[in-house]
């Protein structure tokens, strides 16, 4: 298997909800399109549970976000907050991590310290560049969101497409790939700052895998 269980779980969870969605979203509209959402979501967080038998922090709670702003879109009938949710966490969370390097508490540090071990330096940088990829996909996300409306079909690489379809594509096929891709150069790119083995003893990993940290970025 090219993945084991936890990557697997990881990779449905993020992928699954919005594919259906979009479908759905396709089928019969915005409402329903919203219910896949959220239903999806719980089964994601069930299956977490069952499969790792704990429930990932970041996981939990850009699934327990999707589901408060897949409410509001049900509520209200606006697809608007199913789709600023993304905006709102992402810039959040870019906030945050700027924050605690403003006063010296490195989040990314605090959370896997005990198992990857970088300079400080390193770790700021990898704080850094995330923070700021945050701020990055939040802009984006409202440029699309604001650039194709909902209830106007566009002929979107000759398939006709509403702007809430457009806006989950950009999410699928734009976003999430980018997300682990930059995950996955900044693991690379952390390995010059990894202390030494002598310093924290020959069985330290080389670095935080990709599917960890892409798991923050994404922010579904």
């Amino acid at each position: 298997m090219p993945f084991n269980a936890e990557q697997t779980v990881n990779i449905l969870s993020e992928f699954g909800p919005l594919v259906l969605m979009f479908v759905v979203n396709a089928m019969y509209g915005i409402t329903a399109g919203t219910w896949a959402l959220i239903i999806s979501t719980v089964v994601a967080i069930a299956a977490m549970l069952i499969v790792l038998r704990r429930l990932p922090i970041f996981p939990l709670i850009a699934s327990s976000v999707t589901m408060v702003f897949g409410a509001l879109t049900i509520i209200t009938g606006d697809a608007m907050w199913v789709q600023i949710k993304v905006t709102i966490f992402n810039l959040m969370f870019a906030v945050f991590l700027f924050g605690g390097l403003w006063l010296n508490r490195n989040f990314f540090k605090y959370v896997f310290e005990k198992t990857f071990h970088y300079t400080e330096e390193g770790w700021n940088r990898f704080t850094w560049s995330f923070a700021w990829f945050f701020v990055f996909t939040a802009l984006a996300n409202e440029a699309v969101r604001l650039s194709f409306h909902d209830h106007q079909i566009y002929n979107f690489l000759g398939l006709q497409m509403d702007g809430v379809g457009i806006w989950i594509a950009f999410k699928v096929a734009i976003i999430m790939p980018l997300s682990g891709l930059y995950a996955w150069y900044l693991t690379r790119v952390m390995q010059r700052f990894r202390l030494p083995d002598d310093h924290v003893g020959a069985s330290a990993p080389a670095g935080p895998s990709s599917n960890a940290v892409k798991r923050a970025a994404s922010g579904n």
